[in-house]
């Protein structure tokens, strides 16, 4: 009973300091840069630059599938999957589309432009500047699934509607953690106005 107990502990203890590991690295990734141009009690306005995304279609349906098949293509362009072999930095968030054909979108770091990324070896990812846009963003907190993300959006669209905000069917789910992060997991659904 005793050695069950201390290897509980040593799970627990070496849980946490994974967690806390990547928590802290969360802070070196570079984010999307914008703008809060106006707080209201359930969401915000935004303002983003214009930016430039690495993308894939997925004919999948679904969150859980979708993000799955998205992050697995864009994660290997990213870590190497290349013409050069050439890593590149992972950035947050990552951005899905919720169309009926799902779009997953990486940002590209803002040190690099069209010009200096690699080919991909991988059929489907393209390169696609997003312009400037003002948004509304609303947030959530733990593990995103499709009930949860469908649940936000229409949370935002009563709420925008609510003070009378005029806003496209243009919505995106944006997801800030890494799979096996934990705690402080942040998710957010924004609508371009």
């Amino acid at each position: 009973m005793k050695i069950e107990i201390i290897i509980v502990v040593v799970i627990l203890i070496a849980f946490t300091f994974v967690q806390l590991y990547f928590i802290h690295g969360q802070r070196n990734i570079e984010t999307y840069p914008y703008v809060v141009k106006k707080k209201y009690d359930r969401f915000e306005i935004r303002s983003y630059e214009a930016t430039l995304f690495t993308s894939v279609k997925l004919t999948t349906k679904g969150y859980k599938k979708s993000s799955s098949k998205g992050f697995s293509i864009l994660a290997g362009y990213i870590f190497g999957n290349n013409e050069r072999n050439e890593k590149i930095s992972m950035t947050s968030p990552v951005s899905i589309s919720l169309e009926d054909s799902m779009t997953m979108m990486f940002m590209v770091p803002k040190k690099l432009n069209k010009d200096m990324l690699p080919k991909p070896n991988q059929f489907g990812i393209e390169f696609k500047e997003v312009p400037a846009k003002t948004v509304a963003a609303i947030r959530f907190s733990g593990w995103a699934n499709d009930t949860k993300i469908q649940k936000y959006k229409q949370n935002l669209k009563a709420a925008l509607d609510a003070e009378g905000i005029k806003y496209s069917n243009q919505f995106y789910f944006f997801g800030y953690n890494a799979p096996y992060e934990v705690f402080n997991r942040k998710n957010e659904v924004i609508v371009e106005l």
